[in-house]
């Protein structure tokens, strides 16, 4: 495939901006994307591609570029051309490219050396599959035999799911809009359909019209295992920018209540946007500001979502370069947070009432163990109903968990 000088230019600034800069990937893409009206649509993949392909299997890329550690320019430009070395071999597209264009930056890539290396590198897991040694080791202590499966389904790219909005349509008529050549139900989640060709969802009238909306077929979910009924109330109180706030809405056919609460006045400005395009009209947000807003809200509700903040290392699939970022120290620090919310927040359900813990994390330490020791310390008031979790390798869903307890 012939290269466009300006195009790999693009990838290597994407590059700098999320390594150097440490932003994130999407918001850089997005942003970049958007700085030139002249690429097309062919351009705009191949930077989007090349950029999160290069994120997804830096270790390996560095591997086979003989750099250790990636600090100016050059080495950036020097990684991008490596990448397209490899690329088709690593992608099962065909045999690995050898001639780089005559471009000064890619002076000195012997592209020989650079298929021997490449092939070294796969013999060790965590350079083949692109991951640091704590996460592997970590991965290796917590899933045993699984984590070699799960890690390199973390490593695929994810479909593209959306979740349709049972308040405005239903799944045939949105399949029918979009086209039946183009979806596909999914098996155990009644609302969601895999897009199988890549597009601009948000540009399209069904979307702006709220007919549905982006989420992963494992955090459909999630929603339904909260088991909310007609008329019910329910708060989701860590809810982001409210993926699943709405899903509950829907669920709820529009009556009874859904508080939606989270720390970031931003997310929860972004969930009234969404909530109007849904159709939404039984929710409500609010801002966590301090611990006497928990407090105030004791055994007021009938269900509780606990989507907690956590590592995210069941999405690595769409957020690659969350584990180059990810530290030991915030994964410690997120467990206790975890902890704490769960002691906290549960006050707010009904006796009676109804509680999900989830994450989307594949490790134990941040889902099932997480519950036990709650239910070791609350078993007087606490009943242990169920736990289902999602699996990359088994579902092909991103790694989701989720416990339902119920409030004696």
């Amino acid at each position: 495939m012939k290269l466009y000088r300006g195009l790999v230019e693009a990838v290597v600034l994407a590059l700098q901006d999320i390594f150097v800069k440490n932003r994130q990937a999407d918001r850089v893409v997005e942003q970049l994307l958007k700085s030139n009206k002249k690429w097309g649509a062919r351009d705009r993949a191949f930077i989007a591609e090349n950029t999160y392909e290069i994120v997804r299997w830096w270790r390996l890329v560095k591997f086979a570029a003989g750099i250790e550690k990636v600090r100016d320019a050059e080495h950036f430009w020097r990684i991008t051309g490596v990448w397209q070395i490899i690329k088709p071999v690593h992608m099962q597209h065909g045999p690995a490219a050898t001639d780089l264009p005559e471009w000064p930056e890619f002076v000195g890539i012997d592209a020989n050396e650079v298929i021997t290396r490449y092939q070294e590198g796969l013999g060790t897991r965590k350079i083949a599959q692109s991951i640091p040694d704590w996460i592997d080791d970590l991965g290796q202590n917590e899933l045993g035999k699984a984590w070699d499966s799960e890690l390199a389904a973390l490593n695929a790219t994810a479909p593209l799911t959306i979740r349709v909005n049972a308040l405005k349509a239903d799944i045939g008529t949105v399949a029918g809009l979009l086209g039946a050549e183009l979806t596909e139900p999914v098996s155990g989640v009644p609302d969601a359909l895999v897009i199988k060709k890549r597009i601009n969802v948000s540009g399209l009238e069904s979307f702006k019209n709220g007919l549905f909306e982006v989420q992963d077929a494992g955090s459909q979910l999630i929603a339904p295992y909260l088991d909310p009924q007609p008329g019910m109330s329910v708060i989701d109180a860590c809810a982001g920018a409210g993926g699943k706030s709405l899903h509950i809405a829907a669920l709820l056919g529009n009556t009874g209540s859904v508080l939606s609460m989270d720390i970031d006045n931003h997310k929860l400005t972004e969930l009234q946007r969404r909530a109007v395009r849904n159709g939404v009209t039984n929710l409500q947000t609010l801002l966590i500001s301090s611990d006497s807003i928990i407090k105030g809200l004791s055994e007021t509700t009938d269900r509780l979502l606990l989507d907690v903040p956590c590592s995210g290392l069941g999405v690595l699939r769409r957020n690659p370069d969350s584990k180059w970022k990810l530290k030991p120290e915030f994964l410690d620090n997120i467990r206790r947070v975890q902890a704490q919310i769960l002691e906290s927040y549960s006050g707010m359900v009904k006796k009676g009432g109804k509680m999900v813990y989830a994450t989307c994390s594949v490790l134990p330490s941040e889902s099932e163990e997480q519950v036990k020791k709650f239910m070791k310390a609350h078993k007087a008031d606490w009943k242990f109903v169920s736990e289902h979790r999602t699996s990359v390798a088994r579902d092909g869903f991103d790694g989701f968990y989720m416990a339902l307890l119920e409030r004696k």
